[in-house]
């Protein structure tokens, strides 16, 4: 468990207030600006330094942005199970060794206690907190796995002349919804797919099908087009994580697969998870272009 057994090393779990995590500068210090052409490792050093603590898309443009999941040794083999017989929402980028921080395939020198800007902590299937760095949850158990983003293939898609909504103003974000599509249980993991929404305009659609299939590290294409009531989502407008992106009336939702589907498994299952937060990406080393076509573990 997360938060019980080594207790001397654990701390209370406490909330962090919203508007600091949405508007990201600390003291004036960096825009968005600053870092949307940065490498990952100056956005990995400007969160972990706390000059940054805001959602990540937009920044590191071209680089692939990670899910995160940490669950103790003792799941951790049936975790990897579970996304390698899941691999639309949860594609596989590196797996730490119990108890090491340091994600080494995929960001040399980075630490996953540190280099999120906000994450979330579920004990016995059960959202208890949000926290800006998990130093003191960390245990010796702790297994960490960095998972494939969406988020990663928004330069692809720009470049493809592909206007995308939540890149158009300073907080916009995806919307993200619990769908009815089953995942594929594996030991005490099992629950729904969690999947994102982008407002698509209808000409677009094939070319981006055709754009982000070649993507399977982020998720690759999508898993549904148009209705959203044919895979459980009854209505849009009731966004679960990020913020609601109403489609136009020529425009069209498409949904992805995404990488919080870890945290719906997490309430599925009743087990304990440390997670990202929606939107509070890990950016890795790894270069969208250098990923086409392959899943990277």
């Amino acid at each position: 468990m997360i938060l019980a057994g080594k207790a001397s090393r654990m701390s209370k779990v406490t909330a962090v207030p919203r508007g600091t995590a949405e508007t990201g500068c600390v003291a004036g210090e960096l825009t968005r600006a600053d870092l949307k052409y940065a490498s990952a490792r100056e956005v990995r050093e400007a969160i972990r330094s706390g000059r940054w603590t805001g959602v990540t898309h937009g920044l590191a443009f071209g680089h692939v942005h990670a899910n995160l999941a940490i669950v103790p040794a003792a799941h951790a083999f049936d975790f990897m199970r579970f996304c390698f017989r899941n691999p639309k929402p949860c594609p596989l980028l590196d797996v730490t060794d119990a108890g090491d921080p340091e994600p080494g395939n995929v960001a040399p020198g980075g630490d996953v206690r540190t280099d999120l800007s906000l994450y979330r902590v579920y004990r016995q299937g059960r959202l208890v907190g949000t926290v800006p760095n998990i130093v003191n949850l960390w245990r010796d158990d702790h297994v960490a796995f960095l998972l494939g983003c969406s988020l990663s293939f928004d330069q692809a898609l720009i470049d493809a002349g592909v206007p995308l909504r939540h890149l158009q103003s300073e907080r916009g974000r995806i919307s993200v919804y619990t769908s009815n599509i089953p995942c594929r249980a594996a030991g005490v993991f099992h629950g729904p797919m969690v999947v994102s929404m982008r407002p698509i305009k209808k000409v677009h659609v094939v070319r981006v099908i055709e754009v982000t299939s070649r993507y399977p590290v982020a998720h690759g294409a999508p898993v549904h087009v148009g209705d959203p009531a044919a895979i459980g989502i009854a209505d849009l407008s009731r966004v679960e994580w990020g913020e609601y992106n109403q489609p136009a009336d020529d425009e069209v939702p498409v949904f992805w697969a995404c990488g919080v589907t870890p945290q719906a498994i997490a309430l599925a299952s009743g087990i304990d998870m440390i997670t990202h937060s929606s939107g509070h990406m890990f950016l890795t080393d790894l270069r969208l272009s250098q990923s086409q076509h392959t899943l990277i573990v």
